[in-house]
């Protein structure tokens, strides 16, 4: 069955200089020489994405390529130039002010590098904001931000406030708050780079977590591509405002759309993004060292596999689809694959 998309981008444009709808009106498809000659910085060029109920959607490029923007537009936190957004079957664009106002205060999410915390407002407190914002009655919100705050980790510093607690927890409470309202769809703007490399760390597992758990519809900013293939169910890689390419991990790596993504993804280890799925072989026997995923990647199954003289067996929903042998795993770690 075909996941529903809950947001629906096409043909967005953003472009930033004077008259930029007049030109746009005119100039339906421009290049980047017209843009330009026109005096106009095209930010967010010819969109077309779908996300998908329930997914991690990654946009990632280097800094300057419009992912941010493109993610504000997608919130209507900044205005598209031109283009079509649907957000659960409804124009968001044509959404009245209040309207946006209820969109973003009930059913959308943001964190931002920054974490924005209240300085005055305790952990349980910043937590309880957005449903101080909604109106949530006192006893209710205080319940609801109780539970937020120990999902992220933080009981017992319900208490604290922003300055007494370190980056990361930081972090968590600004993820906490986020989701204290309960929202359909998750905008996060490259929430870690800020962290050192071992918080860094911890708080991509700690996100995973959170997401077998909420099952939330997530898109995601980074430019770190380490970062997006451990999280993303798909990358959008984007360049000049353009979007290259939206694949899996995988196929990002194995089959690059265009030369930018190619020397885009041309230092990633394959083995963090080839599945057993893509070099498992036919079921060849009985005689079985252990069990493997099918979408487990090489990286995560290479040391029992590779120590075995028999191959592993290759389970799809439990069910036999394939094995794997020594050989295709050190394909994989020496590059043959």
């Amino acid at each position: 069955m075909t996941t529903p998309v809950i947001l629906d981008c096409r043909n967005v444009w953003k472009l930033y200089g004077a008259q930029a709808d007049t030109f746009l009106n005119t100039n339906s498809s421009p290049s980047s020489a017209d843009l330009e000659a026109a005096n106009l910085i095209g930010a967010v060029r010819a969109v077309n994405v779908q996300i998908r109920k329930g997914e991690i959607f990654v946009i990632m490029g280097l800094s300057g390529s419009g992912k941010s923007t493109l993610v504000r537009c997608m919130s209507r936190l900044v205005e598209s130039t031109a283009g079509e957004i649907r957000f659960e079957g409804k124009d968001l664009l044509s959404a009245s002010e209040e309207e946006l106002i209820q969109i973003r205060r009930k059913k959308m999410g943001m964190v931002f590098q920054q974490f924005a915390l209240l300085p005055h407002l305790t952990v349980l407190e910043n937590a309880a904001f957005p449903l101080d914002i909604q109106g949530v009655d006192k006893k209710t919100r205080e319940a609801r931000a109780q539970e937020v705050v120990e999902l992220v980790g933080l009981k017992g510093r319900e208490g604290y406030f922003p300055r007494e607690l370190s980056g990361g927890q930081q972090q968590r409470v600004g993820i906490a708050r986020s989701l204290a309202a309960e929202p359909d769809i998750w905008f996060l703007d490259e929430p870690f780079s800020a962290l050192d490399p071992l918080i860094r760390r911890e708080m991509q597992d700690e996100f995973l977590r959170l997401q077998n758990i909420l099952h939330k519809t997530i898109v995601f900013i980074t430019h770190d591509f380490d970062e997006a293939i451990r999280l993303a169910d798909r990358i959008a890689v984007m360049k000049d405002g353009i979007i290259e390419q939206v694949a899996t991990p995988e196929d990002l790596v194995l089959q690059p759309a265009t030369d930018y993504v190619a020397e885009f993804t041309r230092h990633v280890s394959r083995a963090k993004v080839i599945r057993a799925a893509s070099v498992m072989e036919p079921i060849d026997g009985d005689s079985f060292a252990g069990d493997v995923s099918h979408d487990a990647v090489i990286e995560a199954i290479a040391d029992p596999v590779e120590a075995s003289d028999l191959p592993h067996k290759v389970l799809e929903d439990g069910k036999p689809v394939g094995q794997i042998s020594r050989k295709a795993v050190i394909d994989v770690l020496v590059g043959r694959r």
